[in-house]
């Protein structure tokens, strides 16, 4: 069983003001991102929420999985596994220690 969003990013912090968008947030937070529907993981990976575990787990469920038809569109999940790709890709080297003191 894969981790929650609690589990990498901390409990919930409900935000002033509720949306679609937060309350989607909220819903998926304490369930395994593996179980995940579709447009949960378009959400965090539109949203930038633990890419890192999320990507993976979107990658093959669009290699290995038939679309669950939660998507707001058809292909949502594919466009939002290749802009995170893309946007991973795009970022700019992290600085390293020069070691100089």
């Amino acid at each position: 069983m894969s981790q929650t969003l609690a589990q990498i990013l901390g409990p919930w912090q409900q935000p002033e003001v509720d949306t679609s968008l937060i309350t989607r947030c909220r819903n998926a937070w304490n369930k395994p991102i593996d179980q995940f529907t579709d447009l949960e993981l378009v959400t965090c990976l539109q949203q930038d929420l633990a890419i890192g575990y999320v990507l993976p787990i979107a990658k093959n469920r669009l290699q290995n999985s038939a679309p669950d038809n939660s998507e707001m569109f058809e292909g949502q999940l594919a466009e939002a596994v290749a802009d995170a790709e893309k946007r991973k890709t795009n970022q700019p080297p992290q600085p390293t220690p020069s070691g100089r003191g």
